[in-house]
């Protein structure tokens, strides 16, 4: 059977801090493949003083030697993915050496971004926060049978299949009164593909089987997060693909039991972009100060995120979800100088006291909240303050899997390998 996967994915809604994640690890190994989402993630990097954001290119493509590959299960905006491509040349990585793209992976169309802004317009106040990326309608061309794939570049009839699916949402567009809305896209969407079909496409599903039985290393990347799942999420103010660790098995092709390590990410709080359910919001000072210390605006719409107290049961819940073999704690920083946090415990709903994670947390949810102690500035070099180490062993009693990464600053040198204390 050769080598196993391991898999690293969000464990809140999404915005924890893969990619810097992913690179730190990535030299562990030889391959990292994106397995669903699309240009609505944004994985930032920080390292040498730089700042870079991925949106489509897995986070290992920093790391020479290091293949990148994009599965089926993404879906890809060629005029979004040509800019990532161009920026990522400019600062010295030329990633035709070290990027494949599946042939099954779907393709946003200009169109697909318009329907996507209609379809949210419309809903006026009950708008769900999408990025308008085209995501969402280029998921229901997937599952409608309808969608456009990068293998289809390959083949002579591309462009009738590319009319074929611009006239039907057109019609659709007309609905909304925004048909012919996309012409100019048109003609920078079409010179992007064929910066496209310069690109090495792969069989995904056959490329990682031949690579697993040659003993390669394979990490799978996730984009969003686990409460943003299309099934296990807040649904409706979810995303249109599986975030979670069984989505890698569909979005790369590879068998459940090829599956070794799942590690997931979360912050030492809770961020939400967008409109949903947030039963740890603070709208006080607290909420503020973390959110200005965090820097927390989205790196895809630079939107303000929304900032609470970490959630222990959706941390459990997306624990056992996935399940998440270790932890990976980030932003714990971001907390340094607070006399006390507060962390959610449980729920009380209908007067009711439970430690789950309900169906719908839309409804008349309070968060029960244990207050504990802050701790004080940290360094990497250090060892970690009492206070902390007391927060990450609280979280650890509760969820029952280790934390083995903290986080202690954006850059990839400000972070803390850590032994696991936690008995079994």
């Amino acid at each position: 059977m050769g080598s196993r996967m391991d898999v690293l994915l969000g464990a809140q809604w999404g915005d924890e801090g893969k990619g810097k994640v992913v690179d730190v690890m990535a030299p562990d190994y030889d391959v990292i493949a994106r397995f669903q989402g699309g240009p609505n993630a944004g994985h930032t990097l920080i390292f040498e003083g730089k700042k870079h954001v991925l949106h489509t290119i897995p986070s290992g493509v920093f790391r020479e030697g290091t293949v990148n590959l994009v599965g089926n299960g993404v879906v890809i905006d060629p005029v979004i993915f040509l800019k990532e491509v161009n920026a990522l040349k400019a600062v010295g990585v030329d990633v035709r050496d070290n990027l494949l793209l599946s042939r099954r992976a779907h393709l946003i169309l200009p169109t697909h971004r318009a329907l996507d802004a209609a379809s949210e317009a419309e809903k006026g106040s009950s708008k769900i926060g999408s990025t308008l990326k085209g995501i969402g309608p280029t998921y229901m061309d997937k599952t409608g049978r309808n969608g456009m794939r990068v293998g289809d570049l390959e083949l002579p009839d591309r462009m009738d299949r590319f009319r074929s699916l611009t006239e039907k949402h057109e019609r659709l567009l007309g609905m909304y009164d925004r048909a012919g809305a996309t012409k100019e896209a048109e003609e920078e969407w079409l010179a992007a593909v064929d910066v496209l079909r310069s690109m090495r496409t792969v069989d995904s599903e056959h490329y990682l089987d031949q690579a697993l039985r040659d003993g390669k290393r394979v990490l799978a990347e996730g984009a969003q997060g686990t409460l943003l799942d299309i099934d296990f999420g807040t649904y409706p103010f979810v995303t249109s693909s599986n975030t979670i660790c069984a989505g890698a098995c569909t979005g790369l092709g590879v068998a459940p039991n090829r599956i070794a390590k799942v590690v997931g990410i979360f912050k030492a709080y809770c961020t939400r972009v967008g409109s949903g359910p947030f039963p740890t919001e603070l709208h006080d000072a607290d909420g503020e100060h973390i959110r200005q210390v965090g820097r927390e605006f989205g790196s895809t719409t630079g939107r303000p995120r929304r900032c609470g107290w970490l959630d222990l049961p959706a941390l459990h819940y997306a624990v056992m979800i996935n399940g998440i073999t270790e932890l990976a704690m980030m932003k714990a920083d971001v907390l340094s100088g607070m006399d006390h946090l507060q962390v959610c415990i449980g729920y009380t709903i209908n007067g009711e006291f439970t430690e789950r994670m309900p169906y719908d947390i839309t409804g008349p949810i309070e968060p029960v909240l244990k207050t504990v102690e802050g701790w004080n500035e940290l360094r990497a070099d250090d060892p970690l303050p009492g206070g902390l180490e007391r927060y990450i062993e609280l979280i650890e009693s509760y969820v029952k899997v280790p934390i083995t990464l903290v986080s202690l600053g954006p850059d990839r040198a400000e972070t803390v390998l850590r032994q696991a204390t936690m008995a079994n």
